[in-house]
């Protein structure tokens, strides 16, 4: 079985490893944290230069005609180089679901938009008590749209949501101007700036109502993304770790050379080869539209308690060091606190997977 890429997917990460090192990486990721935006303009703009928000999609709507593979490549250069950017609810949580799932007129509206740069951010309902989401219900012309939506990422620089609400007992989604809105900022430990948002009132016409499938796609296709990510950030910091280990001399010697540190590392190695390969299932079953919800929640449960393990190790291995906010190490921490909760904890994604066992 060959699990390698391809040439031109090997093309597009080390491209994007090259292009996110040079101007930002881990120095451009502390210059956001005073940053409304949460992301660099300049950057964000050269990204769309290169082709990267439309590269999942076909040409007829101005994309490069790739697959959801192909970008998650990038997902997981992003978080190698923890650069914050709006790409991935973008492309994931809401370009894909619409290319999956829109209508031909939806497909042709909005993601020409997303491939040309608008950002776009998803409200997908909570993963938690998703009876306590928005709701939608239809008057004569308009769905009207209630309650708020939570931790809605990059929602203060948004063109355009994608809200997931519930009409009657059925999830739906509703493509919604920024501008009918008012997003309330929330401080988290992350970088991508969410927001509530009270959408009491919002009226949304018929045309800009996307079907059901819509819905449940967002965190599908989010969560393997955040998968993607997540592999990238947890390879970085093995890789900081070992050439720690490397430099590091105590009682005359690298203490890359104890067999504590080398177990740790080991461990370390081991989790990261088994969150990629968990991951990439889940992100080839998507690409192919195969059904994946299983492997989806497999990945996201599995590589968000690796992540987490991997910080710890580094930690143990970096010693106090690592703790200090200037050290990258603590870039990578927040990080992993924030994306093991982001589209569902490890915990939401092991009871799903208990449904789909038919366990009593």
């Amino acid at each position: 079985m060959d699990l390698s890429l391809t040439e031109d997917q090997e093309l597009i990460a080390s491209t994007a490893r090259d292009l996110l090192e040079s101007r930002a990486a881990t120095a451009g990721t502390r210059a956001m944290d005073d940053d409304p935006s949460g992301y660099s303009a300049a950057l964000w703009k050269e990204m769309i230069d290169l082709g990267w928000t439309g590269l999942a999609f076909p040409e007829e709507h101005g994309g490069v005609g790739g697959d959801f593979l192909d970008v998650c490549l990038l997902f997981e250069q992003l978080g190698y180089t923890q650069v914050p950017s709006p790409l991935l609810t973008a492309v994931a949580s809401c370009g894909m679901p619409i290319a999956r799932h829109g209508t031909s007129d939806q497909k042709e509206k909005w993601l020409t938009a997303i491939t040309n740069g608008q950002v776009v951010t998803a409200a997908p309902l909570p993963w938690d008590h998703p009876d306590n989401g928005p709701t939608a219900t239809r008057d004569a012309t308009d769905y009207i749209l209630n309650g708020t939506a939570t931790f809605v990422p990059y929602a203060a620089s948004a063109e355009h949501f994608l809200v997931a609400a519930r009409v009657e007992n059925e999830p739906r989604a509703f493509w919604v101007d920024a501008a009918s809105v008012m997003p309330q900022p929330v401080k988290t430990l992350g970088p991508d700036r969410p927001c509530h948002i009270d959408l009491t009132g919002t009226r949304v016409p018929e045309e800009d109502a996307l079907p059901p499938e819509v819905a449940t796609a967002i965190p599908l296709f989010g969560a393997a993304a955040t998968c993607a990510e997540m592999v990238g950030a947890a390879q970085r910091v093995l890789d900081m770790t070992v050439e720690y280990a490397t430099d590091r001399q105590q009682f005359g010697r690298p203490i890359g050379s104890f067999q504590a540190v080398q177990h740790h590392c080991a461990d370390m190695a081991i989790d990261v080869l088994g969150s990629r390969f968990i991951a990439y299932e889940a992100i080839w079953l998507l690409s192919t539209n195969r059904e994946a919800a299983q492997e989806v929640s497999m990945a996201k449960a599995w590589v968000s308690e690796a992540y987490e393990r991997v910080c710890a190790l580094g930690h143990q291995v970096h010693g106090a060091i690592g703790f200090t906010a200037e050290h990258d190490l603590h870039l990578f921490s927040r990080h992993a606190t924030t994306t093991s909760l982001t589209f569902g904890d490890d915990d939401h994604h092991y009871e799903t997977l208990a449904t789909t066992l038919n366990l009593p």
